[in-house]
């Protein structure tokens, strides 16, 4: 497992062995776990904005997933 973004928005953790990534939004304190296809593309647009570190589009980007953090974030 890797740390791969932990900033003031986003907490993300790789498991690249289950193709799983872990994602948490520490605004809300809600988590998933993202796998396969969505889970590469999660890489893939967190990749592209690992250059800017504009706090806006880590707005952006975790809006986009907002649906699928459903959990309870406690242990994080």
């Amino acid at each position: 497992m890797n740390v791969v973004c932990n900033n003031s928005v986003l907490y993300v953790m790789d498991f690249p062995g289950f193709d799983a990534i872990e994602v948490i939004d520490k605004r809300l304190g809600r988590g998933t776990i993202i796998r396969d296809a969505a889970a590469r593309r999660f890489r893939e647009e967190l990749a592209e904005l690992a250059a800017s570190e504009e706090m806006a589009d880590f707005d952006d980007l975790i809006d986009h997933y907002q649906s699928l953090l459903n959990q309870p974030a406690i242990y994080h």
